[in-house]
């Protein structure tokens, strides 16, 4: 149990949190939410004892194990798995102790202490984070010092997993994730047998994994139970705003509900129309504290143009000649189309994005675009492209008056407000501006034209709950095109009703929603494991016969028929006991097996002595053809 009591911290002669108390019973799972600034982070390293209170207690319960992802793992080129596997120190140190102890007695203990927690299942459990967390399965013998950092963090998470703290604290776990990786991580944590701390943005997280919040404001710990839409609704009732959030609600059900009318009976988006049916059916009374967010975003709706606005046929795309990115691509972007685009990092969502906002030009096939078409672009990257010595309203002057020479002032600073830049807050300078509000500011600057097709590549990145929901809203009320790619799934879900998979240098419609793609990505990570575990063997046991082939044989030396036969029955056996092995092992890569109610233990000991059995029958082979 974590007890806090009249907890105090400043920071110069700021106060951060001022005599707050809370306690947090073993096997919840919390989230703690609140806006940019409000002292979360700063919560978890005085939990941790990075930092140190003012005043006031934090006392965890008995001899529980602590931990949290780190953040600074040092430059080595230890290969990842032994990285994840070296995380849980208590585990090394018996392995190293097994190999140099001589005390049969002590052995036993070792190995006795090793069963009891899992420890020959310790590889098949840090292979399954880390391909779970996006990495392939050749990738984990590389070094961890040839991947860079948002890679790294991924292990720094999956190392943390692996050791199962019994109060685990995770500060923003999706911020280095792609969509797919979230959709595991889910699922893990939906399974994870401990107390459990989560700092996000990501609301659908959020709701799926936590049953307690903690909510940091005004300096204050509340603590209330339930996931992130209960708590909301929560606050709703206390606040006395449940009738306001009403009529918003119902507004945004009638925006709903108007493109499930338009669209149910056209095959093309038919399931994005009953997708939208069940995204209403879970919408509670009220969803979000609208009336207490500061943070508005408006994009001024474009006059329509004739579809298609853009056709791509035949076209293929990249960046070095004889190497495109993505071929054969086939598609079309309506007026109304709004539209999210999947697949692992690194398969070419960008690249796509690129295509279509002109950025990159066809290096075969065609591409037309209406002559009337106006783009905005959102990049995740174009935050470091601004100028950080001049102010949002200069840059907006001089956006808005290469189309306008004589536009006012008060025009300017209106588009600026639409995004939430008061005067004051408009003439600071950039590099004061926080992420959020650099990514607002690309917003307005993309928009100030009106355009008929947005192009948002990770528009959330930078954004808290609160201005995620409003920029959601803000799409929804939009009436051109929207062209996305996001890692949050309640974005997606919320704002696209055409899915688009990006893989393996293809681009093509998703039939399904998000729901479906999640059972798809499981599917396709069993699929490569198999495929790639079926390669490995093939290598070996190319490599076996090989070996075997090379050792020089004498005229004199006749074939012995027992030794022949024993092979045949060794070879026999280790066809057996490989698949019988490779069965296990995509069993226990399952992210659902260590929560399914299946024998664990007992598939674990099955998988040793196979292993076992299996080494034992490929000696007999090598011997017997030894002769």
């Amino acid at each position: 149990m974590l007890s806090i009591a009249n907890l105090t911290y400043r920071i110069g002669g700021r106060v951060i949190i001022e005599n707050a108390s809370i306690n947090v019973t073993d096997g919840w799972r919390v989230g703690v939410v609140g806006i940019n600034g409000a002292g979360k982070s700063t919560l978890f390293k005085l939990i941790s004892g990075d930092l140190q209170p003012d005043g006031g207690s934090i006392n965890l319960s008995g001899h529980q194990r602590f931990g949290m992802v780190r953040q600074d793992i040092p430059e080595t080129d230890t290969p990842l798995i032994d990285l994840v596997l070296a995380a849980n120190e208590e585990m090394a140190a018996l392995w190293h102790r097994a190999e140099t102890e001589a005390d049969a007695n002590e052995l036993a203990e070792i190995y006795q202490r090793l069963a009891d927690m899992d420890a020959y299942s310790a590889p098949a459990k840090a292979a399954t984070l880390l391909t779970g967390l996006g990495f392939k399965e050749h990738q984990l013998t590389e070094p961890f010092s040839s991947f860079s950092g948002g890679w790294r963090m991924r292990v720094a998470l999956a190392a943390a997993l692996f050791v199962e703290p019994d109060f685990l604290l995770l500060d923003e776990p999706t911020n280095h994730l792609d969509l797919e990786a979230i959709m595991w991580l889910e699922t893990y944590l939906l399974s994870y047998p401990h107390t459990l701390m989560i700092i996000s943005h990501d609301r659908e997280l959020l709701n799926k994994c936590i049953d307690h919040v903690i909510h940091v404001d005004k300096q204050k710990l509340t603590l209330y139970g339930g996931n992130y839409d209960a708590f909301e609704n929560e606050r709703i009732l206390r606040s006395g705003l449940q009738q306001k959030m009403f009529e918003k609600q119902q507004a945004e059900r009638a925006h709903m509900q108007k493109f499930i009318d338009r669209f149910k009976a056209k095959a093309s988006k038919a399931r994005q129309a009953q997708s939208r049916v069940k995204a209403m059916e879970r919408m509670d009374l009220v969803e979000a504290v609208i009336a207490e967010r500061t943070v508005r975003f408006h994009f001024p709706n474009p006059e329509p143009i004739p579809s298609p606005m853009i056709s791509i046929t035949n076209a293929d795309v990249g960046y070095s000649e004889g190497q495109p990115v993505l071929r054969n691509l086939m598609e079309n972007v309506d007026f109304d189309d709004r539209i999210a685009l999947l697949g692992a990092n690194g398969n070419g969502k960008s690249t796509m994005m690129k295509l279509i906002a002109g950025k990159l030009s066809p290096m075969r096939g065609e591409m037309f675009r209406s002559g009337k078409l106006r783009i905005g672009y959102f990049s995740q990257h174009q935050t470091e492209e601004l100028n950080v010595e001049s102010t949002p309203y200069l840059e907006m002057l001089k956006l808005m008056s290469e189309r306008d020479p004589g536009v006012k002032e008060s025009y300017v600073r209106a588009k600026l407000g639409a995004f939430g830049f008061s005067h004051d807050l408009a003439n600071n300078k950039i590099s004061s501006l926080s992420g959020g509000e650099k990514a607002r500011l690309l917003f307005a600057f993309m928009s100030f034209d009106a355009p008929h097709l947005l192009l948002l590549d990770e528009p959330t990145n930078h954004l808290d709950i609160d201005a995620r929901e409003a920029l959601v809203q803000a799409l929804n009320a939009y009436e051109g095109a929207i062209i996305i790619v996001s890692h949050d799934p309640h974005m997606v879900e919320r704002v696209a009703d055409r899915l688009w998979l990006i893989k393996d240098g293809r681009c093509q419609d998703f039939d399904g929603d998000l729901e479906d793609y999640r059972k798809f990505t499981v599917q396709q990570r069993r699929e490569e494991r198999a495929a790639e575990r079926k390669a490995r063997d093939k290598e070996d046991t190319k490599a076996s016969t090989a070996a075997m082939e090379s050792v020089p044989v004498t005229e004199a030396k006749k074939p012995d028929p027992v030794a022949k036969r024993k092979a045949a029955d060794a070879e026999k056996k280790i066809s057996q006991l490989t698949h019988k092995k490779a069965e296990l092992e995509a069993l226990m890569a399952d992210p659902t097996f260590y929560s399914s109610g299946k024998d664990i233990s007992g598939t674990q000991t099955q998988y040793q002595k196979i292993t076992q059995e299996l080494e034992e029958q490929e000696t007999i082979w090598l011997e017997a053809l030894a002769g």
